[in-house]
C-alpha cells in the first residue's frame, strides 16, 4: 500500500512540474516551459495504458463504454466550465470584429479538432501578429482526446492477436513510426508537426511502453536524477526558436520516462520536491490550472491593449491558481465522487457540447463587420483585403520555393520593373500595378512570405524553412538576371533577428544588405530599396474597433537601419507626422499589425511614383 501511495504522489509531483512549466512559460519567466505538455503526454500514456491493460488482464476484455464514460466524467466538466467563462469574457473584452474567429475557435475546441484548426491558421504568415485565440491552449487537450479515441481500439485489436509479444511490437511500431513522422514533418511542415496527433503519439506511447514493461522500471536513483536534469535543462535551454518537437522532444520525453521508470527510488531531495504538500496540491489541480492559465493571461492583454507588466503577470498566475483550486473543489471532486448513471453522463456531455456549439455560432453571428472611420462605416473585409498576388499564386507562402511567371501592366513595354522581397514588398503591389497600367511599364513580381530580399540567413522556426527561402532567392535572382529589368524595387520586413546572438542583428542585417546590393547592382541600372513601413503597436483594425483612433499608432523608430548603397525611399514621410496614426488621409493605414492596407498602397501610388522619378527612374 505504501508503494502505491508513493507512486501516486510522485506522479502528482510530475504533474505539478508540467503545469508549472507551462504557466511560467506563458507568463514569460522561462523560455522552454512548453515542454510541460510533453511531460503530460508521457504521463497520460503511462496511466491510461496501465488502466486498460489492467482491465484487460482482469476481465479478458476492455469496456469502451466504461472507458469513455470515465474520460468524459473526468475531463469535460472543468473543460466546459472554462470554455463558457472564457467565451463570455472574450465576447466582452475582445473587439467586436474578432467575434467571428472567437466563435470559430469555440466550435473547433468543442469538437476537439482545434489542434488542426490552429495549425492551419498559424501556417499562414499573415496571422503571426494577430491576437492569440483565448482557446489556443486547448490544442493539447484535443491531441489527448484524439489519442483516447484511438488507443483503446488499438489495444483491443492487438489483444485479438496470438503473439505473446503483440503489445510490445504494436506499441513499438507506433512509437517509431510517429517519431520518424514527427522528425520529418518538423523540417518540412513544423506547425503541423507541433499540433498533430500523428506526430505526438510517440510521446504517449513511450509512457505506454513503461506501463507495459515492468522490466523498464528500475530502482535507480541515478536514472531519476538524469531524468530531472533532462527536464530542467530542456525548460531553460529550449526557446521559441527551437525546432520542436523533432529530435529535441526526445530530451523532455525521455526525461519524463526516466522519472516514471524509477518511481520508488528517487533520491530523498527529489522525492521531497515531488511529494511535499504544495507539489501534491498543485498536481491535484494541474488540469484546471492548465485550462485557466491562458485566458487569464491573454484576455487582460486585449483589455489593456498592451502586454502585461511583471506584477500583472504574477497577479494573473495567482488568479489562475485560485480559479484552479475552486474548480477542483466544487466541480471536479464532487462530480468525480458521484456515481452517475451512464445515460446521465452521455446526456450531460451531449447537452454541454450542443450548448457550446450554439454559443460558438451565436458569438460568430454577433460579429461586427464594419468599423467607424472618420464618421463613416467601413467594412472590415475592405480593410483586411490583401493584394491580389495572395490569391492568384504569385505571392509564395512558406513551403513554396519557385515563383510562377507573374507579369502585370504593359507586357510589351520596353521598360521592366521588378518587385522583389517578402510580404512587406508585396504590400506595395497595388500601387505598383496601378502605376504599371497608368505609366505603361511591365511589372514582374518575385515575392515570398517571411523571406526577406536582404541576403540574411534566418533560423527555421515555426512554418518558416530557410532552405525554401534560400532556394527561392536563388531562383528569383536567376529570373531577374534573365529579365534584365530597368529598375528593381525591393523591400523587407525589418524586425527579424539572427540565429544565435540577437545583439549582432545590425551587423547581420548590414552584411546581408551589402551582399544583396552587390548582387542586384550588376543586374540592373537602378536598385531602389523601400524602407519598411512603421510598425503598428497592435492590430490596427482591432484597435480602431475597440478604442479611440489616437491610441492606434505605429512606430517609425523601430526596425533595422539600411547601410548599403541602394537608392532609399522612406515611406514613413507619407504615413507619419509627429506620430504615425492608424488612419491616414481617411484610409485605415494598416490591414493588420504589420502590413499597410490595399487602400493605403493605392493612395500612395502618386507619392511613390514621384519618389522613383526623384531617384532617376524615367520611362
Amino acid at each position: 500500500m505504501k508503494t502505491n501511495i508513493a507512486k501516486i504522489l510522485e506522479i502528482q509531483g510530475l504533474r505539478a512540474l508540467a503545469a508549472t512549466l507551462v504557466l511560467i512559460f506563458h507568463a514569460k519567466f522561462v523560455s522552454g516551459g512548453f515542454i510541460g505538455v510533453d511531460i503530460f503526454y508521457v504521463i497520460s500514456g503511462f496511466l491510461i495504458t496501465g488502466l486498460l491493460l489492467k482491465e484487460l488482464n482482469a476481465n479478458g476484455r476492455i469496456s469502451l463504454k466504461a472507458f469513455y464514460l470515465r474520460r468524459s466524467k473526468r475531463l469535460l466538466p472543468a473543460s466546459f466550465l472554462v470554455l463558457f467563462v472564457t467565451a463570455l469574457f472574450a465576447w466582452l473584452v475582445l473587439p467586436p470584429i474578432s467575434r467571428g474567429s472567437i466563435g470559430r475557435d469555440l466550435v473547433a475546441t468543442t469538437l476537439y479538432i482545434s489542434n488542426y484548426l490552429f495549425a492551419w491558421w498559424q501556417n499562414d504568415y499573415q496571422n503571426l501578429n494577430a491576437t492569440p485565440s483565448p482557446f489556443i491552449h486547448y490544442w493539447s487537450l484535443a491531441v489527448e482526446e484524439q489519442f483516447y479515441i484511438f488507443w483503446p481500439l488499438f489495444i483491443i485489436a492487438l489483444a485479438k492477436l496470438k503473439s505473446a509479444r503483440k503489445f510490445l511490437v504494436g506499441f513499438s511500431l507506433v512509437t517509431s513510426i510517429t517519431f520518424a513522422l514527427g522528425v520529418w514533418l518538423t523540417v518540412v511542415a513544423p506547425i503541423w508537426a507541433f499540433y498533430s496527433l500523428p506526430t505526438r503519439a510517440w510521446e504517449l506511447s513511450i509512457g505506454a511502453l513503461i506501463a507495459l514493461l515492468p522490466s523498464l522500471r528500475r530502482r535507480s536513483p541515478s536514472l531519476a536524477v538524469l531524468g530531472a536534469i533532462a527536464l530542467i535543462s530542456s525548460a531553460f535551454w529550449f526557446n521559441d526558436r527551437t525546432s520542436f518537437p523533432g529530435v529535441y522532444a526526445l530530451l523532455p520525453v525521455f526525461g519524463t520516462a526516466a522519472l516514471l521508470s524509477s518511481i520508488g527510488s528517487w533520491p530523498g531531495p527529489l522525492r521531497w520536491l515531488a511529494t511535499n504538500r504544495v507539489s501534491v496540491w498543485i498536481g491535484k489541480i494541474s488540469y484546471p490550472l492548465y485550462l485557466w492559465h491562458w485566458p487569464v493571461l491573454v484576455l487582460p492583454i486585449a483589455l489593456f491593449a498592451r502586454d502585461l507588466v511583471l506584477l500583472e503577470r504574477i497577479v494573473a498566475l495567482l488568479v489562475t491558481i485560485v480559479l484552479a483550486d475552486l474548480t477542483t473543489r466544487f466541480i471536479e471532486e464532487p462530480l468525480h465522487l458521484k456515481n452517475f448513471a451512464a445515460r446521465r453522463v452521455v446526456v450531460s456531455t451531449a447537452t454541454a457540447m450542443v450548448l457550446s456549439l450554439l454559443v460558438g455560432f451565436g458569438i460568430s453571428q454577433s460579429t461586427t463587420k464594419t468599423i467607424l472611420v472618420n464618421g463613416k462605416q467601413v467594412t472590415l473585409a475592405s480593410i483586411e483585403s490583401r493584394p491580389t498576388p495572395y490569391d492568384d499564386g504569385c505571392h509564395l507562402n512558406y513551403h513554396e520555393a519557385i515563383s510562377p511567371l507573374c507579369e502585370f501592366g504593359k507586357l510589351d513595354s520596353a521598360k521592366t520593373v521588378v518587385l522583389y522581397g517578402d510580404s512587406h514588398a508585396v504590400q506595395w503591389f497595388p500601387a505598383l500595378e496601378k502605376l504599371a497600367v497608368e505609366k505603361g511599364f511591365k511589372l514582374i513580381t518575385l515575392t515570398k512570405s517571411a523571406c526577406p530580399s536582404i541576403d540574411v540567413v534566418r533560423e527555421s522556426i515555426g512554418a518558416f524553412n530557410m532552405g525554401n527561402c534560400a532556394a527561392w532567392r536563388k531562383s528569383a535572382i536567376e529570373r531577374i538576371s534573365k529579365a534584365k529589368p530597368d529598375l528593381i524595387i525591393l523591400s523587407s520586413f525589418e524586425h527579424f533577428i539572427p540565429a544565435g546572438d540577437p545583439r549582432k542583428v545590425k551587423k547581420w542585417w548590414a552584411d546581408g544588405s551589402q551582399r544583396t546590393y552587390r548582387t542586384l547592382n550588376t543586374l540592373t541600372p537602378k536598385v531602389v530599396y523601400l524602407l519598411d513601413t512603421p510598425l503598428p503597436m497592435r492590430n490596427i483594425p482591432d484597435c480602431l474597433a475597440s478604442t479611440s483612433a489616437d491610441k492606434c499608432l505605429a512606430n517609425s523608430k523601430l526596425g533595422l537601419p539600411q547601410v548599403a548603397k541602394f537608392e532609399i525611399i522612406d515611406p514613413a514621410i507619407w504615413l507619419c507626422q509627429s506620430e504615425c496614426p492608424g488612419i491616414v488621409r481617411g484610409n485605415v493605414a494598416y490591414r493588420d499589425a504589420s502590413h499597410i492596407s490595399v487602400a493605403t498602397s493605392l493612395e500612395l501610388s502618386d507619392s511613390l511614383w514621384q519618389a522613383l522619378i526623384d531617384k532617376g527612374f524615367t520611362l
